[in-house]
């Protein structure tokens, strides 16, 4: 478990205060703060069945209409709890998280189950596998040698993501290399291409990158973020914008979501943090003040302009973005601290707005969707408690030790093997620190169906 430091929330101009509700909680206090968090956690697991009999393990009720939830937002709840544990310190729900963690993995191991995958999409998938990437840079217990690793799953993702059969393959499109949206070309936007898959790729990559200290990962990042850039999904202000379709990606859908900035940002301090290079600070720096500029332009609420504004249009999906870049934003303190100073206050009065409201249900403290009103708008979901669980957690994230790679602690096993990638296979440079047995293990993977096969190294 994690030791707190007493003075966690020290932070230069914070403002002193108690954020009044139903949880009553101090924000000055870390005692507080834990309180209230597994409150709302408790809340929050409140709307999950995959542990009793007759459900499924991993999964929120769905999806619509069988229930309010797509199977992406199981991976993402996990994913919150992940943090929370690992920041507060409490081992509660381990074995419930475990159990959906590998309940889900698909009989290929990749986060894409046979009776998901109709529906499936790169975001999706996506994830899952960042809640598997959080369990082996977080020290949660790995499975046993015959369960999916969390590392390894997490690249069978990034692997199958990468092959040819997920993107354009189009050399004279300008949306060449392109990630698609949907994984299958019989799903309704296969022919989007759009910023989440795309970020979520550059994310798994640049902590991929960081975890096993191989360059090629970071270079495929890299890849990425140029990609959106060149596609003007990134702005020069960096508004980010959703995604556009084929045959060209021109006409640029401008709705802007928080998910997508703040995962940006998260994988450009990730990257920062491993390169140190000037360019990737410049973009930390540009996505904090672009995401603080236009998500907490509200009285620095989080708030989302694309769907919420009277008569409001979020979806469940979207209800649930506001409690990532909570999150993120505080990830990217723990790996360029010098960002907490611009970070930090802001997260602390959206936190303070959004436990104001949480005094509905039967229990008088669920939470509710609009922060910006003060008060409690009478909703109540998985989402909405993912919010001010993720929000309470980002105030303490930042005096947390940095996410473990497998040179500072991290145990968790790789396979370069991993997933189903069948078509084109990134070729992996030299790792420049030694696996935990100090040797780099030369992998011949045989592809099926294909005429040659591709040099891997071995990232355990």
């Amino acid at each position: 478990m994690v030791r707190l430091p007493t003075s966690l929330l020290a932070a230069g101009g914070l403002l002193a205060g108690r954020a009044l509700g139903a949880l009553d909680v101090d924000l000055e206090d870390t005692a507080s703060i834990k309180k209230a968090a597994a409150l709302v956690a408790e809340d929050l697991l409140s709307f999950y069945h995959g542990d009793e009999p007759g459900w499924v393990p991993g999964i929120l009720p769905g999806p619509p209409p069988d229930g309010d939830y797509y199977w992406w937002q199981g991976g993402a709840m996990w994913g919150t709890l992940l943090d929370y544990r690992n920041v507060m310190g409490d081992d509660t729900y381990d074995d419930t998280i475990f159990q959906a963690l590998q309940f889900q993995v698909g009989d290929e191991k990749d986060y894409n189950p046979a009776n998901w995958s109709a529906s499936m999409g790169n975001d999706d998938q996506a994830f899952w596998a960042f809640a598997a990437l959080l369990a082996a840079e977080t020290g949660f217990k790995n499975p046993d040698d015959d369960q999916p690793q969390w590392l390894a799953l997490a690249q069978a993702v990034f692997n199958e993501q990468t092959t040819l059969d997920r993107r354009v393959d189009n050399s004279s499109s300008n949306c060449n290399w392109g990630l698609r949206w949907q994984v299958y070309r019989t799903n309704n936007g296969f022919d989007y291409i759009n910023t989440v898959a795309n970020a979520c790729y550059f994310n798994i990559g640049a902590r991929l990158y960081r975890y096993t200290d191989n360059s090629t990962y970071g270079e495929l990042a890299e890849k990425t973020w140029d990609l959106i850039t060149r596609l003007e999904y990134i702005s020069d202000e960096y508004d980010v914008y959703d995604g556009a379709h084929l045959p060209d990606c021109t006409g640029v859908n401008k709705a802007q979501f928080s998910y997508n900035a703040a995962m940006l940002l998260q994988g450009a301090a990730y990257m920062y943090n491993v390169t140190e290079k000037d360019e990737w600070k410049q973009r930390v720096q540009g996505m904090t003040e672009g995401i603080i500029r236009v998500f907490f332009a509200q009285d620095g609420v989080a708030f989302e302009p694309s769907c919420e504004p009277p008569p409001g249009s979020c979806n469940s999906d979207m209800e649930s973005y506001r409690g990532y870049m909570h999150r993120w934003m505080a990830n990217t303190i723990q790996l360029v601290p010098d960002m907490r100073s611009t970070i930090l206050p802001v997260l602390k009065t959206s936190a303070a707005a959004g436990v104001k409201q949480c005094t509905g249900g039967d229990n008088g403290r669920m939470c509710g969707f609009h922060w910006t009103t003060g008060t409690y708008d009478g909703q109540q979901s998985a989402s909405l408690q993912m919010n001010v669980l993720g929000a309470l957690t980002a105030l303490m994230m930042p005096d947390v030790a940095a996410p473990l790679t497998n040179t500072t602690g991290g145990t968790s096993k790789g396979d370069p093997d991993a997933g189903q990638a069948k078509t084109e296979l990134p070729t992996f440079s030299p790792i420049t620190t030694g696996d935990k047995a100090g040797a780099s293990i030369i992998t011949i993977l045989i592809i099926t169906g294909a005429l040659s096969a591709f040099a891997w190294m071995s990232l355990d």
